[in-house]
């Protein structure tokens, strides 16, 4: 877990000037914008759905040329896989699973950090995986970038 406040966020991956002013938020009131008792404070998107081991729901802060972008989000705050349970992983792929129905996703990809933010490119320092679906049909110059490290 984190000991330092500060690193429940790293403003050098804001990709946006409002999530920048969101996330200097986050830092000034010390608190992890993940963890349940946060998260309404400063997610505003809708929680689609909620299971035992995590809560998925659509990314505040999309990355450019996607047609949707999904978090789901750990519900303890964990840094590590190591700190998962078991199970865990069967849920998140039912959470997957379901948006793939539900939202009739014919393709996209899936990515988790994990760890040392100021080394993965995470914005939040809390366990939380995407599901990103581009938009069909862009040119080589325009995909979507996924930033690891």
């Amino acid at each position: 877990m984190t000991e330092n406040n500060e690193s429940f966020v790293n403003l050098d991956n804001a990709r946006r000037d409002d999530q920048r002013e969101v996330m200097e938020a986050i830092v000034e009131n010390a608190e992890c914008p993940f963890c349940e008792d946060n998260l309404h404070k400063y997610h505003k998107a809708p929680i689609l759905r909620q299971g035992e081991h995590w809560t998925f729901t659509h990314n505040q802060w999309p990355y450019e040329h996607t047609a949707h972008q999904f978090l789901a989000i750990s519900r303890p705050h964990f840094e590590t896989l190591a700190e998962l349970p078991a199970g865990s992983f069967d849920e998140l792929l039912g959470h997957f699973q379901w948006a793939e129905e539900e939202f009739k996703i014919a393709f996209g990809g899936l990515a988790m950090r994990f760890g040392d933010i100021r080394q993965t490119g995470a914005t939040v320092n809390h366990l939380h995986a995407h599901m990103i679906v581009p938009e069909p049909d862009l040119p080589s110059a325009d995909k979507v970038r996924f930033k690891i490290g």
